[in-house]
């Protein structure tokens, strides 16, 4: 299977991006939709997360209070690290499972963390970055989420930097146009890589 590895940095419109190659019939695997279904009651994620930080950390209704948990783990590295070290064999497993599922023309894999992680690498055929630049993340962040400044600039100091993400770029998209631009980016991108899918396929 052919593998776009899809990622940027927070606020960069990954999931325009995504949602615009979806309804040009590309499957979209998002490895945040997989961080939410490993930690989903019954999953042995939410266990070992309850089991570490107790039961305060879930919502009344038995579910994971995502909120609560990054509030904790935001300021403790160690306790972040010993959740990435808990989710990231278990997203990649979920990740795996659906591009084995795909029916194709080809995939694109969502991975906001791409660059920090390393995760999923020895699967991507090609890795496309959704840029903007560093001063629009703040603002669509302050816009979201309701984040002053500060905190948004905080958030985005503990992701890769701009110049990173761009360095292991084999397409780029920029995400500051109009819909319409963007959209006639995407066709363009949607096109080439159903002609390097068709490749691989008439290689395998």
């Amino acid at each position: 299977m052919f593998v776009v590895g899809l990622t940027g940095g927070i606020a960069s419109g990954k999931t325009t991006v995504s949602d615009l190659f979806a309804s040009l019939g590309a499957t979209v695997v998002d490895t945040d939709i997989g961080a939410r279904a490993v930690v989903a009651p019954g999953q042995t994620g939410l266990d070992a997360i309850v089991r570490h930080f107790g039961k305060q950390i879930l919502k009344p209704d038995g579910t994971l209070d995502r909120a609560a948990l990054r509030q904790r783990v935001f300021d403790e590295p160690e306790q972040r690290e010993w959740l990435e070290s808990l989710l990231h064999p278990l997203i990649i497993d979920w990740a795996r499972q659906r591009i084995t599922e795909a029916a194709g023309p080809y995939v694109v894999l969502v991975i906001p963390l791409l660059v920090e992680s390393g995760a999923l690498r020895e699967l991507l055929s090609r890795v496309l970055v959704v840029d903007v630049p560093e001063h629009v993340q703040v603002s669509r962040l302050q816009q979201r989420d309701g984040s002053s400044e500060s905190a948004a600039r905080a958030i985005l100091r503990t992701q890769a930097r701009r110049d990173q993400r761009l360095a292991i770029a084999d397409d780029v998209i920029e995400n500051t146009s109009e819909q319409a631009a963007l959209r006639a980016r995407v066709e363009t991108l949607h096109q080439h890589y159903l002609s390097l899918a068709a490749n691989v396929g008439d290689n395998a």
